[in-house]
């Protein structure tokens, strides 16, 4: 499983920033149905979950980004995105993209996770 994040960069309060998660694995399919997130750390925090989509396309979103941010998928093109707008200075971190692939092991469901190498995403004031 391959998880690559772009879009990061540097932009002012109130901008606006598209971050794109590009995934691959040798049955794709199987990432088409997977639940994906995107998650965020700043300095000194722990990894925050921001949004999730799952494979069906229900989302999630955590409070801080509630009404800023909407997060979609495109499975044609294998991709996962997040659109951040009103951006602010608390929103400056380094995201990363995450998907949850369940296998059946030995008759149990077993999730495995897997993660991109994340994109930076600071906002100035």
């Amino acid at each position: 499983v391959q998880l690559v994040e772009s879009g990061g960069g540097l932009v002012r309060t109130g901008g606006s920033l598209r971050l794109s998660c590009s995934y691959s694995m040798r049955t794709i399919s199987i990432l088409d149905r997977s639940d994906m997130s995107w998650y965020r750390q700043a300095p000194g925090k722990q990894r925050e979950l921001v949004a999730a989509i799952t494979g069906s396309r229900q989302t999630q979103y955590a409070a801080a980004a509630q009404g800023r941010f909407s997060i979609s998928r495109d499975n044609a093109k294998h991709m996962v995105y997040l659109q951040m707008n009103n951006l602010r200075p608390e929103d400056t971190a380094v995201y990363y993209c995450k998907a949850v692939i369940v296998r059946a092991v030995s008759g149990d469901l077993v999730p495995n996770t897997f993660w991109g190498q994340g994109t930076q995403v600071t906002v100035s004031s």
